[in-house]
């Protein structure tokens, strides 16, 4: 396969993932190379994720690896078979690959989670709403780089909105809600999505209200991507300019853990839907 000038996250994570492997089999490079006939210029670049794998080449380097998990390995098999070319494609060469490797990433997904305690999250934004984040740093970006990213932002909903859709579970601190990015109307339209969005059955929305005591996680907005298998998740912090994808296992565990820890301080569904309508009522 020939070498990409620019690999995607996927594609890098599966590389990650087969150095991973190799490391904690206590193997070089150079070893596994001459079991498989090829270099270390060849192995660094298939784990860096410059070069492609085949299947067979994955299940090949997991037995060498010993590694003895069937999820994982079925979970690299599907990476390294996967030739999507999605909706984002259009977007290449004009947004930054980050935002292209993010909606690859969702469409992965086999859950998302999200926290979110400054901005509403994109997949559940308004036109408007994302027109007014988009545009708001200094200095103020032409149309021609504000417009796609509006647009790769609106188009994110697929992940959510197609049919089969995985789940999605959103928590929402009061301040989101309240924070006016732009004017009453946006912020009235923003809300009633958020109340139809919350009534689909794969997305669940949680609010956490400013009188609840004990909750200090300010800084904890972020996205959580569910992998074939836990080993492949991959996190966030949810920011909307960017942010790096993080995937080792101190750093997934220590997502999963803020996700749970800031979703037991919120409302249930039902009654986050109706502080969203007070909310609304009051604009």
């Amino acid at each position: 396969m020939p070498p990409r000038n620019r690999p995607t996250a996927r594609q890098v994570r599966l590389g990650t993932e087969l150095r991973r492997l190799r490391d904690a089999a206590g193997m070089t490079a150079r070893e596994v190379a001459e079991l498989l006939g090829s270099t270390s210029a060849q192995m660094s670049q298939m784990e860096a994720g410059i070069a492609g794998v085949s299947e067979a080449r994955v299940r090949r380097l997991a037995a060498h690896y010993g590694c003895v998990d069937p999820g994982l390995v079925e979970g690299l098999v599907g990476m390294a078979k996967d030739r999507t070319r999605g909706w984002w494609e259009e977007y290449r060469g004009a947004l930054p690959p980050a935002f292209l490797d993010l909606a690859e990433l969702e469409h992965h997904a086999t859950f998302l989670h999200v926290t979110a305690t400054a901005h509403v999250p994109g997949i559940l934004q308004t036109e408007d709403y994302a027109r007014a984040v988009f545009a708001y740093p200094a200095p103020e970006l032409p149309a021609g780089e504000l417009e796609p990213r509006i647009a790769h932002c609106l188009g994110r909903r697929v992940a959510v909105e197609r049919p089969g859709a995985v789940p999605y579970e959103a928590v929402l601190h009061e301040s989101v809600l309240r924070t006016r990015v732009a004017d009453r109307h946006v912020a009235r339209a923003q809300l009633s999505r958020i109340l139809r969005q919350s009534e689909r059955p794969n997305i669940t929305v949680r609010v956490i209200p400013f009188d609840v005591d004990g909750f200090a996680g300010a800084n904890a907005a972020a996205l959580y991507l569910g992998g074939p298998v836990p080993p492949l998740d991959t996190a966030k912090r949810d920011e909307p300019h960017g942010g790096p994808f993080l995937d080792t296992d101190p750093q997934l565990a220590l997502f999963r853990a803020l996700f749970q820890k800031v979703k037991s301080a919120s409302l249930d569904p039902s009654r986050s839907r109706d502080f969203i309508h007070r909310l609304a009522k009051e604009l």
